[in-house]
């Protein structure tokens, strides 16, 4: 599938880093470091702007190794980039960890995975049809 992108940042465009991996990276793009304390969160520019398909979304995700080993995540995982949408992608990091963290330009702070999507069409109905589960809800199939 082809997504039309400018590239705004000093930065080469993302891209897998491997032939099966689901996500690229996505690089802070700035002009000077972000010093994120813990608890606090940030938008971080990534100087990418796109156009994914009708049908298709991105979405922003953790990158393992940041969130294990230096407790930096996505706060609104996954991040959604509608197929509408044409502003600059930008990351909602948090730091949930007791130490700063510094954010300099071209680290990887994200992971994008461009996905399939539907659009649903309400119907409403008196009953919903019976299944093994119903109702039950977390934690309902208990511990094994």
């Amino acid at each position: 599938m082809k997504v039309q992108v400018i590239n705004r940042s000093h930065h080469a465009l993302p891209q897998y880093a491997t032939a099966s991996s689901a996500g690229m990276d996505l690089r802070a793009n700035l002009q000077e470091p972000i010093e994120l304390w813990p608890m606090q969160r940030c938008l971080v520019p990534t100087g990418l702007f796109l156009s994914l398909p009708p049908g298709f979304e991105a979405q922003v995700r953790p990158r393992s190794g940041l969130a294990l080993k230096r407790g930096i995540t996505v706060l609104n995982t996954p991040g959604t980039i509608d197929a509408d949408y044409r502003g600059e992608v930008g990351v909602i990091l948090i730091n949930l960890s007791q130490e700063p963290f510094t954010i300099n330009d071209g680290e990887r702070i994200a992971q994008m995975v461009i996905a399939r999507h539907e659009q649903a069409v309400w119907e409403e109905v008196e009953v919903l049809d019976e299944t093994e589960r119903g109702a039950g809800g977390f934690g309902h199939s208990g511990v094994k």
